[in-house]
């Protein structure tokens, strides 16, 4: 089973920067899709950013241009580095394993971490 935990969120001014970190215990991060999601009181939960085993990235249109996922399969590790951020951000970020085994998905979320952008 994957573990995730999440680590990096806080406060930060308009503007400023973030890099979230997730660490991963468990026998099948290098096969899955990572991915970064978040969600704001009173909204849905959204897709920030992924990432494939293959290395593909994609974003989520209002966070292009200036935030950056990466992982590192030797250390069972993502990161999200946030960078400009913006009020709209404020969101508890959750960290996202998927992946399917013999035709069955499986999804695993981190605990989340606030982060909250305010001047």
């Amino acid at each position: 089973q994957e573990q995730l935990v999440e680590t990096g969120g806080g406060l930060v001014q308009p503007g400023g920067s973030l890099r979230l970190s997730c660490a991963a215990s468990g026998s099948i991060f290098s096969r899955c899709t990572m991915g970064w999601y978040r969600q704001a009181p009173g909204k849905q939960r959204e897709l920030v950013a992924q990432v494939t085993n293959d290395g593909r990235t994609n974003y989520a249109d209002s966070v292009k241009g200036r935030f950056t996922l990466s992982r590192d399969n030797a250390k069972n590790m993502v990161y999200l580095q946030m960078n400009s951020l913006k009020p709209e951000d404020t969101a508890v970020y959750y960290c996202n394993a998927h992946t399917i085994v013999i035709l069955t998905p499986f999804d695993y979320w981190g605990q989340g971490t606030q982060v909250t952008v305010s001047s």
